[in-house]
């Protein structure tokens, strides 16, 4: 039995996929947090967070990564860690330097830092000859307007250390780039109280579908685990309306996105206790990187996996956390094909009613998830406001995000919001 500590958490499903993954291979962890409230507050009434299972829940400053390291050097003496993982994009780079300062397994802290800045990404991926879109990053508008005006209109404006498609914006011409620079202005410190870099990115707005690599990344080797699909929709924001595994591509498409995405994590070094999540736009010029995530996917997609694989990304990522070598054969678990869509509210209010009572008990739906009236929502502008979600699957073919779309058809005649 092994002792993880688990330096904070995303509160959506992975922070109850990767608990669950610890136990059930027979670990303990010990969890340490800023904010325990933080987590309490997204757990049903009456049910006990995942979280809370940990061996030790331990408060302290997680944002102040060299008051933490001294900190949790002694935390280690006492308790003995024997691998350190985090789930949320916030805190990979601190995971990685306290791995690194107590000599446990993870992937250098500079490839996760240069993965976790959408810019340093961009300069060492072109530096590698990996392909990517044309882009600048300035902070200062003059310089900002000039190089838009060099890549050309439309093109996309994005924070370097945001996540969840937050403030990532498509603009057509200078009155919307010097709107999405102000609204990204207006947002200095994120959801976890970090001060943002006020640096913003322009990219060349690329065409082609977008999909996802998963990958597992251990002692050197990259396996690839499969290929996903993902619609995006709420222009001018960029936001993750459903994905499926795996995706309807041509082995050509596959194996193209899947050599990109293996090059971007060479270039990076991400090659060693890493799962990872690098999004792929397969342009009318061949396959460009969006980014490189070096951890497991969110929005459900190692569901996905699981469900059509019977590959346990969570497990797979305590494995590689502690240096082990990941179960990674597959199983034939009946399903070919799993898919999961989200429904996206359009407009600003209090939800009314949202009725997904017959989508739940309908066949093939795996999962099916919806918030209660009375909620206020507000039209989405990222991944962070979804209203549910329905996973269904296929166990002939690739039909599995055709049956989700019905099903999410059903519950949108029905969804008032006043």
């Amino acid at each position: 039995m092994a002792h993880l500590l688990v330096v904070e958490s995303w509160v959506g499903s992975m922070s109850r996929l990767l608990p669950r993954a610890i136990r059930e291979g027979g670990h303990e962890f010990t969890f340490l947090t800023r904010d325990l409230h933080h987590y309490l507050r997204s757990a049903p009434e009456g049910v006990a967070h995942p979280l809370l299972g940990a061996r030790n829940v331990i408060t302290a400053d997680t944002n102040d990564t060299e008051a933490l390291l001294p900190r949790v050097r002694r935390l280690h003496e006492v308790l003995g860690f024997d691998g350190v993982l985090t789930s949320c994009d916030y805190y990979l780079p601190t995971v990685a330097r306290t791995a690194a300062a107590l000599g446990l397994p993870g992937p250098a802290p500079e490839a996760v830092g240069h993965a976790c800045r959408k810019d340093a990404t961009r300069r060492v991926l072109a530096e590698a000859g990996v392909a990517g879109p044309r882009f600048a990053v300035h902070e200062e508008w003059a310089e900002l307007a000039r190089a838009a005006r060099e890549i050309g209109y439309p093109l996309v404006a994005k924070p370097v250390d945001l996540c969840a498609g937050m403030f990532v914006r498509r603009v057509d011409d200078e009155e919307q780039l010097a709107a999405a620079v102000g609204a990204l202005a207006d947002f200095p410190v994120n959801a976890r109280g970090q001060r943002r870099v006020p640096a913003v990115l322009l990219e060349e707005l690329l065409d082609g579908p977008e999909v996802s690599v998963e990958t597992v990344s251990h002692a050197g080797a990259v396996h690839v685990i499969g290929v996903t699909d993902k619609s995006v929709g709420g222009a001018p924001a960029f936001i993750e309306t459903g994905h499926m595994f795996p995706a309807a591509l041509s082995a050509a498409d596959a194996d193209a996105a899947e050599q990109t995405a293996l090059g971007a994590l060479k270039a990076l070094g991400l090659t060693d206790g890493v799962v990872a999540h690098t999004e792929i736009k397969l342009t009318s010029a061949g396959p460009r990187v969006v980014e490189v995530n070096p951890r497991p996917a969110g929005n459900r997609i190692t569901e996905l996996v699981r469900h059509v694989t019977g590959i346990d990304l969570a497990a797979a990522f305590v494995d590689v956390s502690l240096g082990r070598a990941p179960d990674l054969r597959r199983t034939d678990t009946g399903l070919r094909s799993a898919a999961v869509g989200f429904l996206v509210p359009e407009a600003t209010g209090t939800l009314e009613t949202l009725d997904g009572e017959r989508v739940r008990t309908a066949p093939d739906v795996l999962e099916a998830q919806f918030a209660e009236p009375g909620r206020q929502v507000r039209a989405a502008g990222s991944n962070n406001e979804y209203l549910g979600h329905v996973m269904a699957a296929d166990p002939a073919g690739t039909g599995a995000r055709a049956r989700v779309e019905a099903l999410l058809g059903e519950v949108r005649s029905g969804l008032v919001i006043r």
